[in-house]
């Protein structure tokens, strides 16, 4: 971990959580334009410490179900999920913020898209803060478009590469390590970026560098949902596509740290599972078709590749 400044660059957790609060209202106005139905916002206290604010929309016109939340918890003693990774941070007294969002559109030809970014800090008195950030985001496509894979890619290298030009493949390599069933050994998508305890600059560049890919989300997701959403599609594609969300169901409860971190910090369970999809299907030792659209998504999209 580097060392901070902090004299001529203070940890400003203020800033952090009013950008937070912002982006959480920029992008649910966004796609409440797109989808043309309301989110309802649930504002919500955690008895420890904290709370937050959980924007939902169930059965829209494009989203089947789209969750932004915004979350401030604050405690004296970390969960086992932070303390295994920063033993260091143990008995002082933390703070995590953050904006998490899962959408799930109604047409399988629209890919499920995951975007969080949060920050975290740990105090004691008469000590130097520690403290990170951490984020990304990444695509899940049901049927897979070569365009729609480059288009987010090149989002996300955009927005890292005004900071170091070594960042985006850093952080690509560590989503697709991240976001992988070990148990199926697959991806769970195409990836995107994923960074955590990010702290390589100073506080303001490393904020910087957090609003940076937060303020790129719309611009990598909007036009692709935009191709994508009046694509024709029959049953047998809703099928495929519920069958495939059964692998985000299964990463998001055995291996996803944000969930995990939630449930043992005693977080809000509504808000931390409402990133699970409505329509769900599982089926014994399913295999797609030889040479079918879906058999392409494994052989030409769930593998080890460069978009850009």
């Amino acid at each position: 971990m580097t060392s901070n400044n902090q004299a001529n660059n203070p940890v400003n957790t203020d800033a952090v959580m009013q950008y937070l609060q912002n982006l959480q209202s920029k992008i649910v106005e966004a796609l409440e334009l797109v989808d043309g139905k309301t989110f309802l916002y649930d504002g919500w206290n955690r008895p420890e410490g904290g709370g937050g604010t959980s924007c939902l929309l169930e059965g829209g016109n494009v989203f089947e179900r789209a969750g932004v939340g915004f979350s401030h918890v604050l405690g004296s003693k970390l969960p086992p999920a932070a303390t295994i990774a920063h033993p260091e941070a143990a008995g002082r007294a933390w703070e995590a913020m953050g904006v998490s969002l899962v959408l799930h559109p109604r047409n399988p030809y629209v890919p499920t898209v995951h975007m969080n970014i949060r920050f975290f800090s740990a105090e004691k008195e008469n000590q130097a803060p520690i403290w990170w950030f951490g984020g990304g985001m990444d695509l899940t496509p049901y049927y897979g478009f070569e365009d729609d894979c480059t288009h987010f890619h090149l989002t996300n290298k955009s927005a890292l590469d005004a900071f170091d030009t070594t960042y985006y493949p850093a952080f690509k390599k560590h989503c697709d390590e991240y976001f992988y069933l070990k148990h199926r050994k697959e991806p769970r998508g195409i990836g995107g970026i994923f960074f955590d305890d990010f702290n390589a600059l100073d506080f303001a560049q490393s904020f910087a560098l957090q609003r940076a890919v937060g303020d790129s989300f719309l611009q990598a997701y909007l036009p692709i949902l935009q191709r994508r959403k009046d694509t024709p599609y029959t049953e047998n594609e809703r099928d495929f596509q519920a069958y495939r969300r059964g692998r985000y169901v299964e990463f998001n409860l055995v291996f996803d740290r944000g969930t995990l971190f939630g449930l043992q910090s005693n977080g809000r369970t509504e808000s931390i599972l409402m990133s699970m999809p409505p329509i769900v299907k599982w089926r014994y030792d399913w295999k797609p078709d030889k040479d079918s659209p879906e058999a392409k998504l494994y052989t030409d999209f769930l593998i080890d590749r460069e978009w850009v």
